[in-house]
């Protein structure tokens, strides 16, 4: 016999929470707050906790108890599963219980409370288009970034009407744990942060709401403060590494072009996932004079990526920090590399540390955000011809091998498979002279046709990432490097 949406939803918070069949009127009536009384008492075949949901919040829209736009449906679905959430307080305390006696059971718990409470964004997330696919780089990760929906010009509008707020300062920052959200900011009433201390500072353990790779997650620091790359950032990551066990950190650079998308709060992103660029061999090995107890050498990679390790946080932290201070003020004339132009420093480095077994690891990325007249929207940039299929900054995750490319593209490249098999006569402009191209270096059927297109983006995004190559893979290129790496001592 089916149960009532309420009834039903009522009895899975009370067997997934401390809740207790007493409380089951008081849950009732907090549910009832939310969306309504009109319509609980209705049948469904729903058992999933998140389904349920779901019916809730469509029924809220019904009684008018919620609006039609997606950001209001979110503020109330957050609020429903907060009633599954323990307090601030409490997973704090869980995790730190767990943790002294098994830190990756610590992590591993608080993981399946953030997919369980739906701040994870799993059936969003499944959306994803994703696949890999052979370069000579290795296999590169593809995803079509579908989980995040399109803006409503409504909520647009909206939002451009809402009354403008500075809190929270932004997405990052702690006060969002717990946050209702409104119009322009998202609801946050089922996140929770795990704090922890790095520098006597408090700093934020959370996952992404919209994870591009498994347990993908940001730490970041507790106080609003912009993102810079020093020898703190070094510092950091191999702690977080440290703390964090079986999780990869790593930071967007600082610069505009090559930063991340968010450069006003100091974070990083991490996770449980092995990128192409962490299988990538090293090519030249060499030692730097002072450290040579400190492996080193360069990676096969489509961007220019020094790679250190050894068993001493504190020596990779002091070597990585040279490679910084030197790179900051190097320049190469004959190959086009400047460390600053009209008072503007060009030189960052996206960082990203490991630890493996009782060996740390740090890829130090070298990036310039120059800019000229023949690329204006970045030197070491997407250069216009490969734009079509990806003209975004190049950040953390895309250097270390995954495409995230735009939602556009999933009904743009089924209109060039069907140009590739002759159903239709052209394509998007911007694609065309791709898509001619394809046609002459394929013999294309209809069983092939996907793979061709999924291959054929795949190079180009190794093409994306040779163009964000400070010292390109060319002999010239390569030897540049060399200097550089010689200048280092």
């Amino acid at each position: 016999m089916l149960e009532t949406l309420l009834t039903s939803f009522i009895s899975r918070v009370i067997a997934d929470t401390e809740y207790e069949e007493m409380d089951r009127t008081y849950l009732s009536n907090r549910v009832m707050a939310l969306v309504g009384e009109e319509g609980l008492d209705a049948e469904t075949s729903a058992t999933n906790l998140i389904d349920l949901k779901d019916e809730l919040v469509a029924l809220a829209v019904k009684n008018g108890f919620c609006g039609e736009l997606l950001e209001e449906q979110d503020i109330i679905g957050a609020q429903l599963m907060d009633l599954i959430t323990p307090a601030p307080s409490q997973v704090n305390k869980a995790f730190w219980k767990t943790y002294a006696v098994d830190p990756k059971q610590a992590i591993a718990d608080f993981y399946h409370l953030s997919q369980a409470n739906d701040y994870i964004k799993n059936k969003a997330i499944a959306k994803n288009i994703y696949y890999q696919t052979p370069t000579e780089y290795g296999d590169l990760e593809i995803t079509i970034n579908l989980s995040k929906p399109e803006k409503d010009p409504k909520a647009i509008a909206a939002a451009k009407l809402a009354k403008s707020s500075s809190y929270p300062k932004c997405q990052l920052c702690m006060e969002n744990e717990g946050y209702q959200g409104r119009i322009n900011h998202p609801a946050r009433a089922n996140h929770r942060v795990i704090r922890y201390e790095m520098e006597d500072q408090t700093w934020g353990f959370q996952y992404s709401p919209y994870a591009y790779f498994n347990e993908h997650c940001i730490f970041f620091y507790g106080q609003h403060e912009p993102m810079k790359i020093s020898r703190l950032t070094f510092e950091r990551l191999l702690n977080i590494v440290d703390l964090f066990p079986g999780y990869f950190a790593g930071s967007n650079a600082d610069l505009p072009i090559v930063g991340g998308s968010i450069l006003t709060h100091e974070h990083y992103q991490g996770g449980r996932h092995t990128f192409a660029m962490e299988k990538a061999p090293i090519e030249r090995s060499f030692t730097i004079s002072g450290f040579e107890d400190i492996q080193a050498g360069l990676l096969k990679w489509p961007m220019s990526v020094i790679r250190i390790s050894g068993p001493d946080k504190s020596r990779l932290v002091d070597l990585a920090d040279k490679i910084l201070l030197d790179w900051q003020e190097y320049s190469d004339a004959e190959v086009g590399i400047l460390a600053s132009s009209n008072g503007e420093l060009h030189h960052t480095i996206t960082p990203i540390a490991r630890k493996k077994d009782d060996l740390f690891e740090l890829d130090l990325v070298l990036r310039d955000n120059q800019t000229s007249e023949e690329f204006p929207d970045g030197v070491y940039h997407p250069h216009p011809d490969v734009q079509h299929i990806k003209k975004e900054n190049i950040g953390l995750i895309e250097v270390m091998g995954l495409a995230i490319l735009p939602p556009r593209l999933k009904d743009e490249l089924q209109i060039v498979e069907d140009f590739l098999l002759g159903k239709v006569e052209k394509v998007a402009d911007y694609h065309q002279e791709w898509a001619n191209q394809l046609k002459i270096d394929y013999s294309i059927s209809p069983d092939n046709v996907s793979q061709v297109v999924q291959e054929a983006v795949g190079k180009v995004f190794s093409r994306v990432l040779e163009d964000a190559g400070v010292y390109k893979r060319t002999p010239q290129g390569q030897a540049a490097f060399l200097r550089f790496v010689e200048s280092l001592g």
